[in-house]
C-alpha cells in the first residue's frame, strides 16, 4: 500500500512544459508578426533557428542597422510593427539608429535585443557585452520595456505592439535578457499568459467643431493648397483622400513618400510647381505632413511674403503650432478626419478658385516643358537627367514596381523627375534624410509586397549598406539596383591641393559595383549611356533576378549637397 501511495499519477509525470524561446515565438505568431529581420548571434541564435522552424520567416542580414531599416519600412508598408532582432550591446547599438529613424518617421517597429543579466549589469561586473540597453534606448524611441519572467512575455510583447502602432506610430524597444529564453514553465499556463492584441490602433475621431472650422477656413481661401505627407500614405485611406482632394478642387503637393497617393500626373498635382504654390498660397492644409525642415518650417523665403493660414490634420495634438500658428487644428487619425471632412463638405461644396488652379497648371506645364529636353539626351558619360529620363519611362510602364531612392543629387533629382502613380510605391530617406536605408528597404519591400523593386542609389549612399547585395542574392529577391556612379560624394572631381591623398569626397575612379553582385551569383551590368541603362533595367525587371547596374555618370555632374547646399556651412575665410 505504501509503495502504491508513493507512486505519482502518470499525468503528473508527463507534465508538458514550455520555455521563453517558445513563448516568444507563440506570442509573435498569435499577433500576426510572422517576419523577423535581424542578425544572429549570442544570445539569440537559437531563437532565430526555432522561429524559422515554427514557420516565421527569418531574414538574416549582414549588419543590424540594415535589418532595422528593413523592419522600419515594413511597418510603414503594412501598418503592423516591423520586427528587428539583434544580439546584445554592439548589435543593439547598430539597431538603435534604425529604431530612432523609425520613431522620427512615425513607422511602427519593434527592436528586440538579447541582453546581459540585470544583476550583473547593475553591479557593473563586466559581463559579456554588458550594457544597460533599456536606459540607452529610452530617449530614442516611443517606449521601451524589459521582460524578466517567461510568464510576462505575452504582456511584454502586447505592450510593445500597442505602443508601436497606436496614436502616432513609432519605434519600441523590447529587452530580453539571456536567461529569459531558457526559463521553463507549465505549457498550459504559458499558453494562457499570451495576449492577442485587440484594436491596437483604435480610431481617433476628430471633433465636429474642428471639422467645421477647417472647412470654413478652406472655403474662404483664394489660393488654397493641400500638402500630403507620408502620414497620409501610411494611413491607407487612399480612396477617401483622393475623393477629398478632387471634391475640393484644390491643388495638392505630395511630399516624397506621399507621391502616388494621387498620380503625379493628376491635373491638380502641383509637384512641378512647388515653389509657386508654397510662395503664393494663402491657405495651406497639411494632411499627415509636418512643418519641419523639409517644408522650411512653414516660414521664410520659400513661403513668400503673403500672410498664410494653416489647417493641420494630425493624430498628435502636440504637433500643432510647432513652428507657426495653426488656424484650424484637426486632431484624429487621418482616415477618420478625411471621412469627416468629406461628410462636412456635403453635396453643395464649391470647388476652389478656378483662376488659381489655372495659374498653377500653367506653371506646372511650363516647368515640365523646360525639363523635357534634358530628359531625352543619350550622352556618354551620362548626366543625371539623361539617366533619369529612361528610368522615368520604366516606372510609368511598371506602376506596381516599388521605387527605393537615396543619395544627395540622386535623391533630389529622382524625386523631382520620376512620377509615381500608386500609393506607397516610393520609399526613401524620410524625415532625417539618413543615408544607408537603401538595401534594407529593398529587401523589406520585396518580402512584404511581393512586388519587383527598383533602387536608384547614389554611389556614396550605396556604400552604407552595399554588402546586403549578398542578402538579396541569398534570398533571390526581385531587386534591381541602379548605382549612379560619378566617382564620389556630390562629384568625383574634387582635388587635394596640398598632398597625394585623394580629396575627402572622391572615391576610386571607375569603380565597378556591378562586379560585387556577380560575386554573389546575381547579375551585374555596366551601363555607359541612357539607352544601355534602359535595356539593362527592363531586362532585370522582366527576369526578376537580383541585378546591379553600374550606371557611369559624368564625374563633374552633381552639385554640393544636392538641393540643400544651404545646410552645408561654407568657410568665410579666404584661401591662401
Amino acid at each position: 500500500m505504501a509503495e502504491a501511495a508513493l507512486k505519482k499519477p502518470e499525468a503528473e509525470e508527463a507534465e508538458e512544459l514550455t520555455d521563453g524561446f517558445n513563448l516568444m515565438i507563440d506570442a509573435l505568431k498569435l499577433n500576426g508578426l510572422t517576419t523577423i529581420y535581424g542578425v544572429p548571434g549570442i544570445p539569440i541564435t537559437d531563437f532565430g533557428r526555432m522561429a524559422q522552424a515554427a514557420g516565421i520567416r527569418v531574414l538574416s542580414f549582414r549588419h543590424e542597422q540594415n535589418a532595422g531599416y528593413a523592419a522600419a519600412i515594413a511597418g510603414f508598408l503594412t501598418k503592423k510593427p516591423g520586427v528587428c532582432l539583434t544580439v546584445s550591446a554592439p548589435g543593439f547599438l547598430n539597431g538603435l539608429t534604425a529604431l530612432a529613424h523609425a520613431t522620427t518617421n512615425c513607422f511602427p517597429m519593434i527592436l528586440i535585443s538579447g541582453s546581459s543579466e540585470r544583476e550583473v549589469v547593475d553591479l557593473q561586473q563586466g559581463d559579456y557585452e554588458e550594457m544597460d540597453q533599456l536606459a540607452i534606448a529610452k530617449p530614442l524611441c516611443k517606449a521601451a520595456f524589459r521582460v524578466l519572467h517567461a510568464a510576462d512575455i505575452g504582456i511584454g510583447l502586447a505592450r510593445a505592439i500597442r505602443a508601436a502602432v497606436s496614436g502616432r506610430p513609432g519605434g519600441v524597444y523590447l529587452d530580453l535578457p539571456a536567461k529569459l529564453f531558457g526559463q521553463v514553465m507549465n505549457a498550459e499556463a504559458g499558453k494562457k499568459s499570451l495576449v492577442k492584441v485587440i484594436d491596437a490602433a483604435p480610431a481617433q475621431i476628430p471633433a465636429p467643431t474642428a471639422i467645421k472650422r477647417a472647412l470654413d477656413v478652406l472655403k474662404g481661401a483664394k489660393r488654397p493648397l493641400i500638402i500630403l505627407g507620408k502620414g497620409a500614405a501610411y494611413a491607407q485611406a487612399d480612396d477617401a483622400i483622393r475623393s477629398f482632394v478632387e471634391k475640393s478642387g484644390v491643388p495638392f503637393l505630395p511630399m516624397s513618400m506621399a507621391k502616388g497617393l494621387l498620380p503625379d500626373t493628376h491635373p491638380q498635382c502641383a509637384g512641378a510647381a512647388r515653389s509657386t504654390v508654397l510662395k503664393d498660397s494663402d491657405v495651406v492644409m497639411l494632411i499627415g505632413a509636418r512643418l519641419n525642415w523639409l517644408l522650411s518650417h512653414g516660414k521664410g523665403k520659400a513661403w513668400g511674403d503673403a500672410p498664410k493660414k494653416f489647417i493641420q490634420v494630425d493624430i498628435e495634438p502636440k504637433e500643432m503650432d510647432s513652428n507657426v500658428e495653426i488656424a484650424a487644428p484637426v486632431v484624429g487619425d487621418i482616415g477618420s478626419c478625411v471621412a469627416a471632412l468629406l461628410e462636412g463638405m456635403g453635396n453643395s461644396w464649391t470647388k476652389g478658385p478656378t483662376d488659381w488652379m489655372g495659374a498653377v497648371s500653367s506653371k506646372r506645364e511650363e516647368n515640365v516643358a523646360k525639363m523635357a529636353p534634358r530628359l531625352m539626351n543619350n550622352n556618354s558619360p551620362m548626366d543625371y537627367h539623361g539617366a533619369l529620363g529612361v528610368l522615368r519611362t520604366i516606372i510609368k510602364e511598371r506602376p506596381d514596381a516599388i521605387l527605393v531612392n537615396e543619395g544627395a543629387n540622386t535623391l533630389d533629382l529622382t524625386r523631382g523627375v520620376i512620377d509615381m502613380y500608386k500609393p506607397r510605391k516610393r520609399l526613401d530617406v524620410g524625415t532625417w534624410g539618413v543615408m544607408g536605408i537603401g538595401m534594407g528597404q529593398c529587401i523589406a519591400a520585396a518580402v512584404e509586397t511581393g512586388k519587383p523593386v527598383l533602387a536608384i542609389e547614389g554611389d556614396s549612399a550605396f556604400g552604407f549598406s552595399g554588402m546586403e547585395v549578398e542578402t538579396i542574392c541569398r534570398y533571390n529577391l526581385p531587386v534591381c539596383i541602379v548605382i549612379f556612379n560619378n566617382d564620389g560624394i556630390y562629384r568625383g572631381t574634387d582635388v587635394n591641393s596640398v598632398g597625394s591623398d585623394p580629396a575627402p569626397t572622391v572615391f576610386v575612379k571607375g569603380s565597378r559595383y556591378d562586379r560585387m553582385m556577380e560575386a554573389f551569383g546575381g547579375v551585374g551590368i555596366h551601363a555607359t549611356t541612357p539607352d544601355e541603362l534602359k535595356r539593362a533595367v527592363n531586362a532585370a525587371m522582366d527576369s526578376g533576378k537580383p541585378t546591379l547596374i553600374n550606371a557611369a555618370i559624368d564625374p563633374a555632374a552633381g552639385s554640393e549637397s544636392g538641393r540643400i547646399g544651404n545646410l552645408n556651412p561654407q568657410s568665410k575665410l579666404k584661401k591662401k
